[in-house]
């Protein structure tokens, strides 16, 4: 998928612009190599857009189409989830609600923003909700997300969207390339495995619990018997970058590390799988104590040899 998101952004570029696409493709490495590659394809060809005077806003795009830092964004699709709406207090003590909510069509999915009372008042009152085709205009990317300010529209389209898609958008990158809130796959190594660290959640929600005098406490179950659980810190090398991963309870068995409470074993795992190369899929957050990104890791899986051969030769 990125790399057809590419292509298809390429031939946008060419036709505005007038030029052959391997044209704009050679301006797209140019623009890397002059930032020593520390660039995304897309985001060095949205450059070469800017540099050509090529201009994508107002332009209703597809969800795959749109990249970082583009601005007056127009956009259809299918509400596929409403997360949440939380209302917030700014440090000024102004009070303020957010939304959050997923939309699809037949090309991806992105997380929307919405921090307009007018359009949060909408999802409040039911009139937009989860299998409603919805048209934004003149939104503004931030990272990976679409956010809607009171200057953009949020409104009912009478558009039929039939085959969307609902499933999380996981792009192969290397860990250089990783933004904060990417869904990415990559191909890397283990090169570090910390001591695990262990906390309690509760057994209906799995949230974390809170120690209060014998007892724990969940926020909304009340008074639990608490379900320990564990998490372990890794560090993956994929030759491009190497990045600190949190790999939780369910995702430990999968690296191969089950004796978590046996020091000497677990030690002899953690040596067992130093150097391992596998495929990691997560989300790529900022960890706000040392406020540098981490990759929280949600799948593993082993390397494919015949898939990995079969990726090259079609490359």
């Amino acid at each position: 998928m990125p790399e057809e998101n590419y292509e298809r952004i390429l031939g946008r570029i060419a036709k505005s612009a007038g030029l052959e696409k391997e044209e704009i493709e050679r301006r797209v490495e140019a623009k890397r190599a002059k930032l020593s590659g520390l660039i995304s394809k897309e985001g060095a060809a949205q450059v070469v857009a800017a540099e050509l005077g090529i201009s994508f806003d107002n332009e209703k795009l597809k969800i795959d189409e749109l990249l970082p830092g583009m601005r007056r964004v127009n956009v259809i699709g299918k509400v596929v989830n409403v997360i949440s709406v939380r209302a917030f207090t700014t440090k000024k003590g102004e009070e303020g609600k957010v939304a959050n909510l997923f939309l699809a069509d037949d090309t991806s999915n992105i997380k929307v923003v919405l921090w307009d009372t007018n359009h949060i008042e909408l999802i409040e009152k039911g009139e937009i909700g989860e299998g409603k085709v919805i048209e934004i205009l003149n939104a503004s990317m931030r990272d990976n997300e679409l956010h809607l300010g009171s200057f953009s529209e949020f409104k009912l389209s009478n558009e039929v969207l039939e085959n969307v898609k609902t499933e999380r958008v996981v792009k192969e990158k290397n860990i250089i390339d990783f933004k904060t809130n990417d869904n990415a796959s990559v191909r890397a190594f283990i090169v570090q495995a910390f001591e695990p660290r262990f906390f309690n959640v509760c057994p209906e929600c799995k949230k974390k619990v809170i120690p209060e005098a014998e007892d724990f406490v969940c926020g909304e179950h009340g008074k639990v018997p608490p379900e320990k659980r564990a998490l372990i810190n890794i560090v993956l090398d994929d030759g491009t970058e190497s990045i600190r991963c949190v790999l939780f309870h369910e995702r430990l068995q999968d690296l191969g590390l089950t004796e978590l409470e046996d020091t000497e074993k677990l030690s002899n795992q953690k040596q067992n799988i130093l150097g391992k190369e596998m495929v990691f899929s997560g989300n790529v957050r900022i960890n706000k104590f040392f406020n540098n990104p981490e990759f929280i890791v949600d799948g593993v899986k082993e390397v494919n040899m015949d898939e990995l051969i079969e990726k090259l030769e079609r490359e």
